[in-house]
């Protein structure tokens, strides 16, 4: 069965190369050919299944994977004729996914089975393992330039993978890895905040040249008691870099010890003068992301040459949270100028001027934000009192350039991973066709991925072109049905829902977050558990959550609750969605505050980008619905008073803390 299965992978390799020579468009596979190659693919990586080839399948375009697996699945075995078809398949192939993935797998048989001849003659990079790669040098013929990979692999400031360790232990017995080398990789995993390894390096050096690692991995560690050692006894020699990534540390663990231990540390260094600079900049960051008054002190401290970026930003938002205009309008002065013309700035610059009473200059400002389509565009237009339209730019698309995109088949491969529900190998297909087309056929990729409803490449596709201005084709609303159905559920509007599916998954109903977040909205199955329960409803599985009819009701409701547990505050609700109810209670105003510097200060990029997103997409949504200019004078509304508060239908605004992450 093995040879036949051989000899059909090689007939139809050398019968691949015809795909493209269609004269009109392929026709689209139906869900039971599609289900039968899913079921095809399985067994064929199955070790206790039959190995039979469906050629039956032989027309659909993703068949050369099940040849692949049928394939690697022979390697594996030994199987007589398989190295052969091997070849011949990857001559077929080139460089294309499938045959990338097969070189993987034949590969990782190989250094299996210690064949390191025929993986040096096969590995490719970014097909196997580079420390694999490296061995097989070794064993095969090593040389200068294998010493030099080998040395590179070593200093690297992260735990290094187990396929390592031989390659690691070549470079010892060759006297390569020095001293100098162990405590260069131990700094950069001092560097890279990994004190555990560098405590590890650090046990094969000298005594001497150890301590200071060691000294610096127990301010990584432990910062508030080796701080305080140093107080204690500061003649004691210590790396001034491994303090300062302590302080560091401390910092941000616990500002109140750091700023307890400001002074008398700063004092006690070499240069205090520079010291107060250097010191005082992780500690107003730190105090600024946790919107304690004591920033503006601390940033008053730090030399003007040591404001880096991120310092100069979170100065203004310090300010902004403790409504000092006037040391808004200085911080954002005090910008680099490419920085202080970002539209983020321009917004808080002209707000800075309208409450100094420079009312011609701030509308001035205004007026060159508004044409900037994102959400400070929403707000300058909502501080002018005027209405607000976004600038439809649509993207040049022609329809006979797209029908001929329609015939790639690497582009066909990738609609059908995705059509099955694979989105990954997806991806990789149309990588590798989107590296081979044209500036101008790029452009009418993104028109073919939204005639195929494949949205989120589509909208992915624009931005990497800088087009973003097509609203029409970069809105869709493919799921109105459940959208509907959520809105009545949940007294939600329709535009608010679209705007936390496009921002949680684009379109995506089978995405999966690192967290374990699942579907269009992007729910942990816990939260949707317990959101089902509040609802009497049974608790959905992991498989219904990526069904949107399940998924947008019960997102839809968990959001609700949201609002209604933040009495009806739509930035509020959105950044609970987004980091949790915990988070955005800690970020709760003092006393009523401007919304706009409200989401200015929450302290995790991703969460201020995200609610900022959230509500432009609202508005886009409504415009899209309405193709007229929206009201968002709602915008100017004040966080933590009876303005924000809903009955009935939400009030929907315009349509460690560890820092920023």
């Amino acid at each position: 069965m093995l040879r036949t299965i051989v000899t059909l992978c090689l007939s139809a390799c050398l019968s691949a190369l015809g795909l493209a020579s269609a004269a009109s468009p392929p026709d689209t596979p139906s869900e039971e050919v599609r289900e039968r190659f899913k079921a095809a693919l399985v067994e064929a990586s199955d070790p206790s299944a039959s190995a039979g080839d469906d050629a039956a399948l032989n027309e659909y375009p993703l068949y050369a994977y099940l040849q692949a697996a049928h394939l690697a699945r022979a390697l594996s075995e030994s199987s007589p004729g398989a190295t052969a078809a091997a070849e011949q398949f990857l001559i077929t192939h080139g460089d294309e996914p499938v045959a990338l993935q097969l070189r993987r797998a034949w590969l990782d048989h190989l250094a299996e089975r210690g064949a390191w001849t025929d993986y040096a003659r096969l590995y490719l990079p970014g097909a196997g393992e580079a420390c694999h790669a490296i061995h097989a040098e070794i064993r095969t013929g090593a040389s200068h330039a294998t010493e030099q990979r080998a040395i590179a692999q070593w200093l690297t400031p992260r735990s290094a993978p187990e396929s390592c360790e031989p390659v690691f232990e070549w470079l010892r017995n060759r006297g390569a890895l020095t001293a100098a080398s162990i405590e260069a990789r131990a700094r950069l995993a001092l560097d890279a905040g990994e004190p555990r390894l560098a405590r590890w390096l650090a046990k094969s050096l000298p005594p001497p040249q150890a301590a200071p690692l060691t000294a610096w991995a127990a301010l990584l560690e432990q910062p508030r008691a080796a701080i305080d050692q140093f107080l204690a006894s500061p003649r004691r020699l210590i790396d001034e870099q491994a303090l300062h990534a302590g302080w560091v540390r401390l910092a941000r663990r616990d500002p109140d010890a750091a700023m307890d231990r400001y002074q008398a540390l700063v004092e006690k260094l070499p240069d205090p003068p520079a010291a107060h600079s250097r010191y005082a900049e992780p500690l107003a960051l730190a105090l600024s992301w946790s919107r304690r008054p004591e920033a503006l002190e601390y940033f008053s401290r730090i030399a003007p040459g040591d404001f880096a970026e991120l310092t100069h930003e979170w100065h203004v938002r310090a300010a902004l949270w403790a409504g000092d205009w006037a040391r808004v309008a200085t911080a954002i002065a005090a910008m680099p100028e490419p920085l202080r013309e970002q539209t983020r700035w321009r917004y808080w610059a002209a707000r800075a001027a309208e409450q100094s009473g420079a009312r011609d200059h701030a509308r001035q400002l205004y007026q060159t934000v508004i044409p900037t389509d994102n959400y400070y565009a929403l707000q300058a237009a909502a501080r002018l009192e005027q209405r607000f339209s976004p600038v439809h730019e649509p993207i040049p698309l022609n329809e006979r350039a797209i029908d001929a995109l329609a015939h790639n088949p690497v582009l066909i491969r990738a609609r059908e991973w995705w059509a099955i529900g694979d989105p990954d190998q997806a991806t990789r297909e149309w990588r590798y066709a989107y590296g081979r087309l044209s500036e101008s056929e790029r452009v009418q990729a993104v028109g073919l991925a939204s005639r195929w409803g494949w949205h989120f490449k589509s909208i992915a596709t624009a931005a990497g072109l800088s087009l973003y201005n097509d609203y029409p084709l970069l809105y869709p609303r493919p799921f109105d049905r459940e959208v509907t159905a959520a809105s009545r559920l949940t007294r939600l509007p329709d535009e608010l829902i679209y705007a936390v599916i496009r921002q949680e998954s684009l379109y995506q109903p089978h995405a999966v977050s690192s967290a374990g977040a699942v579907g269009l909205m992007q729910l942990l199955p816990s939260t949707a558990a317990r959101t089902a329960r509040s609802l009497k409803w049974r608790a959905p599985s992991r498989a219904e959550l990526r069904e949107p009819p399940v998924n947008v009701k019960l997102g839809a409701a968990t959001l609700r609750e949201l609002f209604d547990e933040f009495a009806g505050e739509t930035e509020l609700a959105l950044a609970s969605y987004n980091a949790g109810p915990a988070a955005a209670r800690r970020w709760l105003p003092p006393q009523a505050l401007d919304a706009d510097v409200w989401i200015e200060n929450i302290p995790y990029n991703e969460t201020r980008g995200y609610v900022q997103r959230v509500l432009w997409h609202s508005v886009v949504f409504s415009w899209l619905d309405e193709r007229r200019p929206q009201d968002v004078s709602v915008l100017l509304a004040r966080l933590g008073n009876s303005s924000g508060l809903i009955a009935g239908r939400p009030t929907v605004h315009g349509g460690a803390e560890s820092g920023p992450e």
